[in-house]
């Protein structure tokens, strides 16, 4: 059984649809959805592209999947996380665009976000005395021969190259392409969900995946909403919160290429 804290839109939200749809899974469920119909793309196309993220579900990494050190639990786990998040604000980035990364096609915001790279850290630095070292295997895996210094110091420190100073906020949509379909997929991708973007995204809980066993597709655990329950407006996409300057309790039911392997 492997964890990872990450954000993910609500359930219900509409960019969550367009994501499960395009993905060809819902994070939350975990079952199949049926992919959108898109002229000159056919189905087997989209399943070969999205491959990968598919298996990981819709979602932004922030502490990539580990096992549970000696020592820690489950339940001490999701209690130590209820307590982080209900001291934590929700915000909002202000604007997301459909942009490439590292050969692959992603959801990243427009100018890079202050609140949720310092909010990453924090949970990275809270949870560590929750994961397990990495074995040797587990390291292999990651590459070191093509990490930078450090990225390399990171993955020994961390347990994950793609934290501190090199994390970035992106929710993936395609795993790793060459040039020519990078091309042919953007107009698609953009068409897609570029609609979904037009608000800003509202940054106001974060959920707990888990990984069965390995090689599994993760799914939502549980959805943990930052700041106290009594304490926070009722919020929706197309509904404004307040945006800090720097720009930057309760889980729900379980049925509510790359750095994630």
């Amino acid at each position: 059984m492997r964890y990872a804290i990450c954000f993910t839109p609500p359930m219900g939200d509409p960019l969550s649809a367009a994501a499960a749809s395009w993905l060809g899974r819902s994070v939350y469920s975990g079952e199949p959805v049926e992919p959108p119909s898109i002229a000159g793309l056919s189905l087997s196309e989209i399943a070969f592209h999205t491959a990968a993220p598919r298996r990981f579900g819709f979602h932004a990494m922030i502490m990539a999947p580990f096992r549970l050190a000696p020592g820690t639990d489950e339940s001490q786990l999701l209690k130590a996380l209820m307590h982080f998040t209900s001291a934590e604000t929700p915000f909002e980035i202000e604007r997301m665009e459909v942009t490439r990364l590292d050969h692959c096609w992603a959801l990243a915001p427009q100018v890079p976000s202050q609140v949720m790279h310092l909010l990453a850290g924090r949970i990275v630095q809270a949870f560590d005395r929750f994961r397990a070292p990495l074995g040797d295997e587990e390291i292999e895996r990651s590459d070191p021969d093509r990490l930078t210094a450090p990225q390399f110091t990171n993955l020994h420190r961390w347990g994950d190259p793609f934290v501190m100073d090199e994390f970035r906020f992106h929710l993936k949509l395609t795993g790793l392409l060459n040039a020519a379909v990078e091309k042919r997929l953007e107009a698609i991708l953009r068409e897609l969900f570029e609609p979904h973007l037009k608000e800003p995204l509202v940054v106001d809980s974060l959920a707990l995946l888990i990984e069965e066993e390995a090689g599994a597709p993760m799914r939502v655990h549980s959805q943990h909403p930052l700041g106290k329950i009594s304490a926070r407006p009722r919020s929706h996409r197309g509904r404004r919160m307040p945006i800090e300057p720097c720009l930057p309790a309760e889980t729900v039911p379980r049925s509510a290429a790359s750095r994630s392997a």
